[in-house]
């Protein structure tokens, strides 16, 4: 049974991989950053707010906001 979850849900040292965007309007911000569909994530660190959060894709560090983690779409492994 595959699980869906928003990035923003996940705990930190889980590795996910991406399925979709829930919005097109940060979709190509996030392509352009090395978060496609089936890339694998690792969330690093999340702030002690929650906001931002720090993640492990494409060979590198990036942090993202909350509200754009609510738009990433990841299926469990």
């Amino acid at each position: 049974m595959t699980t869906f979850k928003k990035l923003s849900e996940i705990k930190i040292g889980k590795t996910v991989v991406i399925h979709s965007f829930e919005s097109d309007d940060i979709f190509l911000k996030l392509m352009e950053m090395g978060c496609v569909p089936g890339e694998k994530i690792t969330v690093d660190q999340i702030a002690p707010f929650k906001d931002p959060i720090s993640i492990s894709v494409a060979g590198y560090q990036l942090s993202l906001r909350l509200n754009e983690a609510d738009h990433i779409i990841v299926e469990e492994l």
